[in-house]
């Protein structure tokens, strides 16, 4: 299978996305169609960026009750599958990746005389084979999706009103009266062949009750970009607005290295530490940085200011061994209570303590091998990340050590007793910023200014520097 859009996505060229949405399994889109469009033929087409596992999680479908529903989602174990016209279908195989934009397409055609032509699936352009169980609707039926009931977008409709969706989507695309291949809405990058990309989707026909999301209007998220009637974007913030998309891929906190009592929201931007803990809140980006200089900000939403924030080499053996940042002696963290660094288990003076909602940013230098933390834009110790070699009021992080050869932002609690909820900022925030601010490639929302040289974590930004 292709790649599905990780840290190696391509910084130049092509069709570029502005804008994904997130849906936090509590926000759905919905309208009821006026009337009904073509019942036998369609197709639907969303990129994903998946973020919660378990339960199912419906892109596109409708519910009347219990026995008269069609869906297009994700399973509860992680497969992709329909259940279209009481037929229910999984592709064989599993996707599981919180880091990675998907693209998804279902294509309907009942008309078709062979079975499996009539749904078609395709992930990252490549057409699914392998299914668990064959059903497929019989020939020529009509579905009661495109039918004049209530249809949702990231809900399973109005008997299955808990199918919500837990992810990014971006370029949510329904074509009524025409089953299309994955090739109307991407295509193989020329210069490298395996991944597969966005392209514009704005001809084509959209049908009776065809739309588009673009997401580009943070006020009217199910604003339809081919002029049709918007849907009703319910439970949605502004701020659920983003600029993660398939094209420029952004960091968010991993789910796959965190401790159990660790739950997250917001997209994978914020952290929450179960008041009943038995482990340690812990959390490390998703993407993983080798060289160049990053900046990202953490909010220090506290209920017990335990947290510490910085960075680890070893973000499998933190997780597992349930360290926070500084513990080892392959991390470094800022501890918020006391404004204190630690690494090695050991914390030493530093900088001032951090209150509630306050900014702490965080300034890496894998060139000069130097770190910096500053509080609401404040560099601690007279910092100057842009001192380059110099180092001005630098926390020394050459000893260490190689780790995976990566290096990860992180945040985590200093005990189980208390429990804190930060969020992460690597230039997608799901909180208002109130001034905006980009790095210096114009990437990125942040509250403070992005220090000179220094870069949002996003594969833009990793495929020139990274």
């Amino acid at each position: 299978m292709p790649l599905i859009l990780p840290a190696n996505t391509l910084s130049t060229g092509g069709f570029s996305v502005d804008n994904s949405c997130r849906f936090n399994n509590s926000e759905y889109m919905t309208r009821t169609f006026g009337g009904a469009g073509n019942q036998k033929t369609w197709t639907f087409s969303t990129w994903c960026k998946k973020l919660k596992t378990g339960g199912q999680q419906t892109f596109f479908g409708t519910s009347v009750d219990g026995s008269t529903f069609d869906l297009f989602s994700w399973g509860s174990d992680e497969t992709l599958g329909k259940n279209f016209n009481g037929a229910n279908t999984a592709a064989n195989g599993f996707f599981r990746d919180p880091s990675a934009w998907y693209h998804l397409v279902c294509g309907l055609d009942t008309t078709q005389g062979t079975d499996t032509n009539r749904v078609k699936i395709w992930v990252n352009g490549v057409r699914i084979t392998s299914f668990a169980g064959t059903g497929y609707p019989t020939q020529d039926a009509d579905l009661t999706l495109n039918s004049a009931v209530r249809h949702d977008v990231g809900n399973g409709g109005a008997h299955w009103t808990s199918f919500l969706v837990g992810g990014y989507l971006a370029e949510t695309v329904f074509i009524d009266g025409q089953q299309l291949d994955a090739d109307s809405f991407g295509e193989f990058d020329s210069d490298s062949p395996t991944i597969w990309k966005p392209i514009d989707v704005s001809g084509l026909t959209p049908g009776t009750n065809g739309f588009y999301f673009d997401y580009k209007d943070s006020s009217n998220l199910g604003n339809d970009a081919f002029g049709g009637t918007d849907w009703t974007a319910t439970n949605f913030a502004a701020t659920d607005q983003s600029t993660d998309t398939p094209t420029n891929n952004f960091a968010t906190a991993n789910p796959l290295q965190a401790h159990a009592d660790t739950t997250f929201q917001e997209g994978n931007t914020w952290t929450r530490q179960l008041s009943s803990a038995t482990a340690k809140m812990y959390a490390v980006s998703t993407i993983g940085m080798s060289a160049g200089k990053w900046y990202m900000e953490f909010k220090n939403v506290t209920n017990d200011n335990d947290s510490l924030y910085g960075i680890t080499t070893n973000p499998n053996s933190d997780h597992v061994n349930n360290y926070y940042p500084g513990e080892q002696a392959h991390s470094f963290g800022f501890y918020g209570s006391d404004g204190n660094k630690y690494t090695g288990g050991s914390g030493s003076s530093y900088g001032s303590a951090a209150s509630s909602n306050d900014i702490i940013g965080v300034a890496l230098d894998i060139t000069n091998e130097n770190l910096y933390f500053s509080i609401n834009g404040t560099w601690q110790d007279s910092g100057d990340p842009t001192s380059g070699a110099t180092g001005t009021g630098a926390i020394d992080i050459s000893g260490i050590g190689a780790g995976d050869g990566f290096y990860y932002f992180s945040a985590g609690s200093i005990d189980t007793s208390n429990y804190d909820n930060p969020y992460y900022n690597f230039g997608n925030p799901a909180f208002a910023i109130s001034s905006g601010n980009a790095d210096g490639n114009g990437y990125g929302n942040f509250e403070y200014a992005v220090p000179s040289g220094f870069y949002a974590l996003c594969t833009k930004n990793l495929a020139e520097y990274g």
